[in-house]
């Protein structure tokens, strides 16, 4: 039998690690505990505190994509509703904090550092591909495209 403070404990100490959403805390608490009546007190707690804030959470995540793995607007979004992410949060979020064409530069550069060896044809079938799989629309894949390959 768990008891509140014990469970408690492990929703800081899994909270502590990186800013979550109230649906990871949720299956977190689940996971953890059978007791619905202990689980939801714990949530309350938690909320209390103002330890549960998807808006921040959101500014992390969109942050750390920016930051480490560039995806597009498509798959950012598609990542915050699997984190329980309300839709209006998601799609206001993007439009505020995301330069798509931005990111879409920044993954180009660093994957083509990489193909630098590699004839012109094979790195643009290789980036088309790379940055469609990251998310990026066409229009978007377009222009970088045409930016790094300069026509003429």
């Amino acid at each position: 039998m768990q008891s509140f403070e014990k469970l408690l404990q492990k929703a800081l100490k899994f909270i502590s690690l990186r800013p979550r959403s109230q649906k990871e805390i949720l299956i977190y608490l689940q996971q953890k505990s059978k007791r619905q009546n202990l689980k939801d007190t714990v949530l309350k707690e938690l909320k209390t505190l103002d330890l549960i804030d998807d808006q921040a959470f959101v500014d992390w995540w969109l942050e750390q994509r920016a930051t480490f793995r560039p995806k597009g607007k498509r798959a950012l979004a598609l990542e915050l509703r699997q984190k329980g992410i309300d839709k209006e949060l998601i799609e206001r979020a993007l439009a505020e904090k995301v330069d798509e064409e931005e990111l879409a530069r920044q993954a180009a550069k660093t994957k083509l550092r990489i193909w630098s060896k590699l004839p012109l044809d094979v790195q643009k079938e290789k980036l088309v591909g790379f940055l469609g799989r990251r998310g990026f629309t066409w229009p978007i894949l377009k222009k970088i495209l045409d930016e790094v390959f300069k026509k003429g």
